[in-house]
Protein backbone atom coordinates (compact mmCIF):
# COMPACT_ATOMS: atom_id res chain seq x y z
CA UNK A 1 0.00 0.00 0.00
CA UNK A 2 1.19 3.48 -0.64
CA UNK A 3 1.78 6.29 1.58
CA UNK A 4 0.98 10.04 1.08
CA UNK A 5 4.40 11.37 1.58
CA UNK A 6 6.16 8.24 -0.23
CA UNK A 7 9.47 10.07 -2.45
CA UNK A 8 9.86 12.36 0.37
CA UNK A 9 13.33 12.81 1.72
CA UNK A 10 13.25 14.38 5.32
CA UNK A 11 17.01 14.82 6.63
CA UNK A 12 16.35 15.13 10.58
CA UNK A 13 19.20 16.87 12.74
CA UNK A 14 17.81 15.89 15.82
CA UNK A 15 17.71 14.83 19.45
CA UNK A 16 15.53 14.34 22.41
CA UNK A 17 11.90 14.58 21.46
CA UNK A 18 9.84 17.21 19.62
CA UNK A 19 12.00 17.15 16.46
CA UNK A 20 12.19 13.66 16.61
CA UNK A 21 8.11 13.29 17.28
CA UNK A 22 7.79 15.65 14.07
CA UNK A 23 9.98 13.28 12.00
CA UNK A 24 8.70 9.64 13.36
CA UNK A 25 5.08 11.09 12.12
CA UNK A 26 6.62 12.25 8.59
CA UNK A 27 8.01 8.87 8.90
CA UNK A 28 5.01 7.12 9.24
CA UNK A 29 3.16 8.73 6.35
CA UNK A 30 5.71 7.30 4.22
CA UNK A 31 8.56 9.92 3.72
CA UNK A 32 11.99 9.04 4.26
CA UNK A 33 13.63 9.58 6.98
CA UNK A 34 16.95 10.09 7.61
CA UNK A 35 18.30 10.69 11.18
CA UNK A 36 21.60 12.90 11.89
CA UNK A 37 23.35 11.59 15.17
CA UNK A 38 26.07 12.53 16.91
CA UNK A 39 28.81 10.28 17.16
CA UNK A 40 27.69 9.12 20.54
CA UNK A 41 24.01 9.10 19.43
CA UNK A 42 20.66 11.04 19.98
CA UNK A 43 20.92 11.35 23.91
CA UNK A 44 17.29 9.72 24.50
CA UNK A 45 18.92 6.72 23.56
CA UNK A 46 20.25 6.83 26.86
CA UNK A 47 17.25 7.91 29.18
CA UNK A 48 16.29 4.44 30.13
CA UNK A 49 16.17 0.76 29.19
CA UNK A 50 12.63 -0.42 29.91
CA UNK A 51 11.46 -1.64 26.28
CA UNK A 52 13.81 -4.42 25.80
CA UNK A 53 17.05 -2.97 26.74
CA UNK A 54 16.24 0.36 25.05
CA UNK A 55 14.78 3.49 25.55
CA UNK A 56 11.25 3.93 26.16
CA UNK A 57 11.27 7.58 24.55
CA UNK A 58 13.22 6.28 21.46
CA UNK A 59 11.57 3.25 20.78
CA UNK A 60 8.28 5.65 21.10
CA UNK A 61 9.82 8.33 18.59
CA UNK A 62 12.45 6.92 15.84
CA UNK A 63 10.28 4.22 14.29
CA UNK A 64 10.90 3.87 10.10
CA UNK A 65 13.94 6.07 10.32
CA UNK A 66 17.78 5.80 9.04
CA UNK A 67 20.25 6.48 11.29
CA UNK A 68 23.47 7.86 10.25
CA UNK A 69 26.26 9.47 13.29
CA UNK A 70 28.02 12.30 12.09
CA UNK A 71 30.89 14.41 13.71
CA UNK A 72 30.36 18.13 12.08
CA UNK A 73 34.16 18.76 12.85
CA UNK A 74 35.19 16.67 10.71
CA UNK A 75 35.23 17.87 6.93
CA UNK A 76 33.92 15.11 5.04
CA UNK A 77 31.32 14.78 7.76
CA UNK A 78 30.13 18.47 7.06
CA UNK A 79 30.25 17.74 3.09
CA UNK A 80 28.38 14.79 3.77
CA UNK A 81 25.29 16.74 5.69
CA UNK A 82 25.58 19.22 2.90
CA UNK A 83 24.78 16.73 0.33
CA UNK A 84 21.94 15.81 2.43
CA UNK A 85 20.70 18.32 2.13
CA UNK A 86 20.65 19.42 -0.95
CA UNK A 87 18.05 16.34 -2.43
CA UNK A 88 16.42 16.69 0.90
CA UNK A 89 12.46 18.27 0.69
CA UNK A 90 12.74 19.35 4.09
CA UNK A 91 15.11 19.51 6.77
CA UNK A 92 14.63 19.44 10.67
CA UNK A 93 16.67 20.49 13.64
CA UNK A 94 16.41 21.46 17.49
CA UNK A 95 20.05 21.49 18.49
CA UNK A 96 21.20 24.04 21.00
CA UNK A 97 20.18 27.80 20.33
CA UNK A 98 22.27 28.63 17.14
CA UNK A 99 24.35 25.69 16.97
CA UNK A 100 23.16 24.57 13.44
CA UNK A 101 24.17 27.64 12.28
CA UNK A 102 27.43 28.10 14.12
CA UNK A 103 28.24 24.57 12.09
CA UNK A 104 26.76 25.61 8.57
CA UNK A 105 23.32 24.78 8.39
CA UNK A 106 21.56 27.83 9.22
CA UNK A 107 18.21 27.80 7.57
CA UNK A 108 17.82 30.83 5.68
CA UNK A 109 21.09 30.02 4.43
CA UNK A 110 20.24 26.80 3.36
CA UNK A 111 17.07 28.05 1.91
CA UNK A 112 18.82 30.25 -0.44
CA UNK A 113 20.86 27.84 -1.60
CA UNK A 114 17.64 25.65 -1.72
CA UNK A 115 14.58 27.50 -2.92
CA UNK A 116 12.27 24.43 -2.53
CA UNK A 117 13.44 23.24 0.59
CA UNK A 118 11.45 23.40 3.49
CA UNK A 119 13.08 23.87 7.17
CA UNK A 120 12.02 23.70 10.55
CA UNK A 121 13.85 25.30 13.26
CA UNK A 122 12.05 23.72 17.06
CA UNK A 123 13.87 25.55 19.92
CA UNK A 124 12.95 26.23 23.39
CA UNK A 125 11.84 29.91 23.32
CA UNK A 126 11.94 30.71 19.52
CA UNK A 127 14.40 32.34 17.49
CA UNK A 128 14.08 36.08 18.93
CA UNK A 129 13.73 38.02 21.95
CA UNK A 130 15.01 37.60 25.84
CA UNK A 131 14.81 34.22 26.20
CA UNK A 132 16.02 32.96 22.67
CA UNK A 133 19.66 31.45 24.15
CA UNK A 134 17.66 29.97 27.47
CA UNK A 135 18.26 26.40 27.66
CA UNK A 136 14.35 24.42 27.25
CA UNK A 137 12.98 20.79 28.80
CA UNK A 138 9.31 20.26 29.19
CA UNK A 139 9.15 20.90 32.52
CA UNK A 140 11.05 24.31 32.88
CA UNK A 141 8.66 25.46 29.98
CA UNK A 142 5.65 23.87 31.73
CA UNK A 143 6.58 25.72 34.79
CA UNK A 144 7.28 28.78 32.31
CA UNK A 145 4.25 29.09 30.51
CA UNK A 146 2.11 28.81 33.94
CA UNK A 147 0.93 25.36 33.17
CA UNK A 148 2.11 23.80 36.53
CA UNK A 149 0.18 26.93 38.30
CA UNK A 150 -3.21 25.57 36.90
CA UNK A 151 -2.52 21.55 37.16
CA UNK A 152 -2.51 19.63 40.57
CA UNK A 153 -3.90 20.08 43.65
CA UNK A 154 -4.65 23.62 45.66
CA UNK A 155 -1.77 23.03 48.05
CA UNK A 156 1.15 23.44 45.15
CA UNK A 157 1.23 23.33 41.45
CA UNK A 158 2.37 19.73 39.75
CA UNK A 159 3.83 18.53 36.51
CA UNK A 160 1.47 17.10 33.76
CA UNK A 161 2.70 13.37 33.93
CA UNK A 162 3.99 13.29 29.76
CA UNK A 163 6.26 15.58 28.16
CA UNK A 164 3.18 17.74 26.72
CA UNK A 165 5.76 20.79 25.97
CA UNK A 166 8.35 18.63 23.59
CA UNK A 167 5.04 16.52 22.30
CA UNK A 168 3.13 19.81 21.59
CA UNK A 169 5.85 21.47 19.75
CA UNK A 170 6.36 18.52 17.91
CA UNK A 171 2.40 18.28 16.38
CA UNK A 172 3.03 21.96 15.62
CA UNK A 173 5.82 21.06 13.42
CA UNK A 174 4.92 18.02 11.83
CA UNK A 175 1.20 20.11 10.78
CA UNK A 176 3.18 22.91 9.40
CA UNK A 177 5.66 20.68 7.60
CA UNK A 178 2.34 19.59 6.10
CA UNK A 179 0.83 23.05 5.14
CA UNK A 180 4.47 24.12 3.56
CA UNK A 181 4.62 21.19 1.41
CA UNK A 182 0.54 21.86 0.19
CA UNK A 183 2.03 25.57 -0.35
CA UNK A 184 5.06 24.37 -2.27
CA UNK A 185 2.91 22.21 -4.85
CA UNK A 186 1.24 25.68 -5.48
CA UNK A 187 3.73 27.64 -5.72
CA UNK A 188 7.30 25.81 -5.88
CA UNK A 189 8.79 27.27 -2.73
CA UNK A 190 9.51 26.11 0.57
CA UNK A 191 9.19 28.16 3.53
CA UNK A 192 10.87 28.38 6.84
CA UNK A 193 9.06 27.13 9.89
CA UNK A 194 10.05 27.79 13.27
CA UNK A 195 8.37 26.68 16.40
CA UNK A 196 9.12 26.44 19.98
CA UNK A 197 7.94 24.54 22.93
CA UNK A 198 7.23 27.36 24.93
CA UNK A 199 5.06 28.58 21.63
CA UNK A 200 2.86 25.48 21.87
CA UNK A 201 2.14 25.41 24.77
CA UNK A 202 1.39 28.91 25.01
CA UNK A 203 -1.41 28.65 22.69
CA UNK A 204 -2.93 25.68 24.94
CA UNK A 205 -3.35 28.17 27.52
CA UNK A 206 -5.31 30.61 25.81
CA UNK A 207 -8.01 29.81 27.95
CA UNK A 208 -6.52 30.29 31.28
CA UNK A 209 -4.79 33.34 30.09
CA UNK A 210 -8.26 35.05 28.99
CA UNK A 211 -9.38 34.42 32.33
CA UNK A 212 -6.68 36.54 33.77
CA UNK A 213 -6.01 38.95 31.55
CA UNK A 214 -10.43 39.58 30.93
CA UNK A 215 -11.91 38.36 34.17
CA UNK A 216 -9.36 39.33 36.50
CA UNK A 217 -8.06 35.69 37.97
CA UNK A 218 -6.80 32.60 36.59
CA UNK A 219 -8.58 29.11 37.27
CA UNK A 220 -7.62 27.93 40.77
CA UNK A 221 -5.87 24.48 40.94
CA UNK A 222 -8.69 22.30 41.87
CA UNK A 223 -6.79 18.74 41.65
CA UNK A 224 -8.77 16.80 39.22
CA UNK A 225 -11.98 18.36 39.04
CA UNK A 226 -13.00 21.19 36.14
CA UNK A 227 -12.92 24.89 37.42
CA UNK A 228 -16.06 26.09 36.17
CA UNK A 229 -18.23 23.17 35.60
CA UNK A 230 -19.83 21.04 38.81
CA UNK A 231 -20.16 18.13 39.05
CA UNK A 232 -17.20 17.40 36.65
CA UNK A 233 -14.70 15.88 38.45
CA UNK A 234 -13.36 12.57 40.38
CA UNK A 235 -15.86 11.12 43.25
CA UNK A 236 -15.14 8.09 45.21
CA UNK A 237 -17.19 5.30 45.76
CA UNK A 238 -17.82 2.76 48.78
CA UNK A 239 -15.33 0.43 47.94
CA UNK A 240 -12.72 3.56 46.94
CA UNK A 241 -12.76 3.06 43.64
CA UNK A 242 -12.83 6.62 41.91
CA UNK A 243 -14.37 7.58 38.80
CA UNK A 244 -14.29 11.59 36.70
CA UNK A 245 -18.07 12.42 36.06
CA UNK A 246 -19.04 15.20 34.03
CA UNK A 247 -22.47 17.12 33.81
CA UNK A 248 -22.68 19.35 30.80
CA UNK A 249 -26.35 20.82 30.90
CA UNK A 250 -29.12 21.00 33.53
CA UNK A 251 -30.96 17.86 31.57
CA UNK A 252 -28.27 15.57 32.67
CA UNK A 253 -27.65 16.93 36.22
CA UNK A 254 -31.51 16.02 36.90
CA UNK A 255 -30.93 13.12 35.79
CA UNK A 256 -27.67 12.12 37.74
CA UNK A 257 -29.45 12.78 40.58
CA UNK A 258 -32.57 10.38 40.03
CA UNK A 259 -31.32 7.73 38.40
CA UNK A 260 -27.63 7.70 39.52
CA UNK A 261 -27.69 8.89 43.13
CA UNK A 262 -31.55 8.35 43.53
CA UNK A 263 -31.80 11.71 45.10
CA UNK A 264 -33.63 13.02 43.12
CA UNK A 265 -34.48 16.14 45.19
CA UNK A 266 -30.88 17.13 44.90
CA UNK A 267 -32.21 18.95 41.76
CA UNK A 268 -34.04 21.25 43.02
CA UNK A 269 -32.31 22.35 46.42
CA UNK A 270 -31.70 25.60 45.38
CA UNK A 271 -28.29 25.13 46.35
CA UNK A 272 -27.54 23.22 43.22
CA UNK A 273 -30.07 24.98 41.07
CA UNK A 274 -27.85 25.53 38.35
CA UNK A 275 -24.08 25.53 37.25
CA UNK A 276 -23.08 28.69 39.00
CA UNK A 277 -24.88 28.00 41.92
CA UNK A 278 -23.00 24.31 42.09
CA UNK A 279 -19.29 25.68 41.42
CA UNK A 280 -19.96 27.92 44.05
CA UNK A 281 -21.50 25.52 46.75
CA UNK A 282 -19.07 23.03 45.60
CA UNK A 283 -17.83 21.48 48.95
CA UNK A 284 -21.80 21.21 49.92
CA UNK A 285 -22.58 19.61 46.69
CA UNK A 286 -19.52 17.33 47.03
CA UNK A 287 -20.73 16.19 50.95
CA UNK A 288 -24.16 15.33 49.08
CA UNK A 289 -22.45 13.13 46.81
CA UNK A 290 -20.00 11.43 48.69
CA UNK A 291 -23.11 10.17 50.97
CA UNK A 292 -25.16 8.83 47.77
CA UNK A 293 -22.12 7.05 46.75
CA UNK A 294 -21.33 5.60 49.96
CA UNK A 295 -23.55 2.50 49.29
CA UNK A 296 -21.94 1.91 45.79
CA UNK A 297 -18.70 0.46 44.67
CA UNK A 298 -17.04 1.54 41.51
CA UNK A 299 -18.44 -1.29 39.40
CA UNK A 300 -22.03 -0.22 40.26
CA UNK A 301 -21.60 3.68 40.33
CA UNK A 302 -20.17 2.71 36.41
CA UNK A 303 -22.91 0.57 35.94
CA UNK A 304 -25.49 3.32 37.27
CA UNK A 305 -23.42 5.85 35.16
CA UNK A 306 -23.78 4.18 31.53
CA UNK A 307 -27.97 3.34 32.26
CA UNK A 308 -27.90 6.85 32.85
CA UNK A 309 -26.04 7.90 29.77
CA UNK A 310 -23.74 10.48 31.71
CA UNK A 311 -20.25 10.65 30.57
CA UNK A 312 -17.77 9.29 33.19
CA UNK A 313 -14.44 8.28 33.03
CA UNK A 314 -12.73 5.58 35.12
CA UNK A 315 -9.46 6.90 37.65
CA UNK A 316 -7.18 4.05 35.64
CA UNK A 317 -3.79 3.53 36.69
CA UNK A 318 -1.10 2.85 34.08
CA UNK A 319 -1.34 -0.46 34.38
CA UNK A 320 -5.12 0.00 33.20
CA UNK A 321 -4.10 1.71 30.62
CA UNK A 322 -2.08 -1.38 29.48
CA UNK A 323 -4.90 -3.75 29.70
CA UNK A 324 -7.93 -1.39 28.47
CA UNK A 325 -10.43 -3.23 26.03
CA UNK A 326 -9.99 -0.07 24.08
CA UNK A 327 -6.73 0.38 23.66
CA UNK A 328 -4.86 -0.40 19.86
CA UNK A 329 -1.26 -1.17 19.57
CA UNK A 330 1.36 -1.37 16.53
CA UNK A 331 4.36 -3.75 16.81
CA UNK A 332 7.75 -2.10 16.14
CA UNK A 333 11.05 -3.77 15.55
CA UNK A 334 14.14 -3.07 17.44
CA UNK A 335 17.62 -4.23 18.19
CA UNK A 336 16.26 -5.93 21.09
CA UNK A 337 13.56 -7.57 19.66
CA UNK A 338 9.62 -6.80 18.96
CA UNK A 339 8.05 -4.23 20.80
CA UNK A 340 4.27 -2.96 21.04
CA UNK A 341 3.57 0.71 21.66
CA UNK A 342 0.77 2.54 21.58
CA UNK A 343 -1.27 3.25 17.99
CA UNK A 344 -0.93 6.39 16.26
CA UNK A 345 -4.56 8.03 17.01
CA UNK A 346 -5.61 8.79 13.13
CA UNK A 347 -7.10 6.01 11.36
CA UNK A 348 -7.64 5.93 7.23
CA UNK A 349 -9.61 2.30 7.00
CA UNK A 350 -6.47 0.77 5.69
CA UNK A 351 -3.76 -1.34 7.29
CA UNK A 352 -0.52 0.71 7.84
CA UNK A 353 3.05 -0.59 8.37
CA UNK A 354 5.48 0.89 10.56
CA UNK A 355 9.74 0.73 9.65
CA UNK A 356 12.25 -0.55 12.69
CA UNK A 357 13.80 1.29 15.20
CA UNK A 358 17.23 2.10 14.17
CA UNK A 359 20.61 1.07 15.84
CA UNK A 360 23.18 4.25 16.05
CA UNK A 361 24.71 4.71 12.89
CA UNK A 362 23.13 1.80 10.73
CA UNK A 363 22.72 3.16 7.67
CA UNK A 364 25.75 5.51 8.16
CA UNK A 365 27.57 2.98 5.48
CA UNK A 366 24.89 2.89 3.22
CA UNK A 367 23.89 6.76 3.37
CA UNK A 368 27.89 7.43 2.81
CA UNK A 369 27.75 5.57 -0.25
CA UNK A 370 24.67 7.23 -1.70
CA UNK A 371 25.13 10.70 -0.83
CA UNK A 372 29.28 10.90 -1.74
CA UNK A 373 30.36 13.63 -3.01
Amino acid sequence: MSKPLEGLLIVSLEQAVAAPYCASRLADAGARVIKVERPEGDFARGYDRVAKGQSAYFVWLNRGKESIALNFKDAGDKALLTALIARADIFIQNLAPGAAARAGFGSAELRARHPRLITIDISGYGEDGPYAKMKAYDLLVQAETGLAAVTGRPEGPGRVGVSVCDIGAGMYAYMAALEALIERGITGKGRGIAVSLFDALADWMNVPYLYQVYGGQAPARVGLNHPSIAPYGVYAAGDGGEVVISIQNEREWVRLCAEVFQRPDMASDPRFADNPVRVTNRPALDAEIAAALAPLTRAQLIERLRAADIAYGAVNSIADLAAHPQLRRIAVETAGGTVEVIAPPARGGETVTYGPVPALDQHGAAIRREFAT
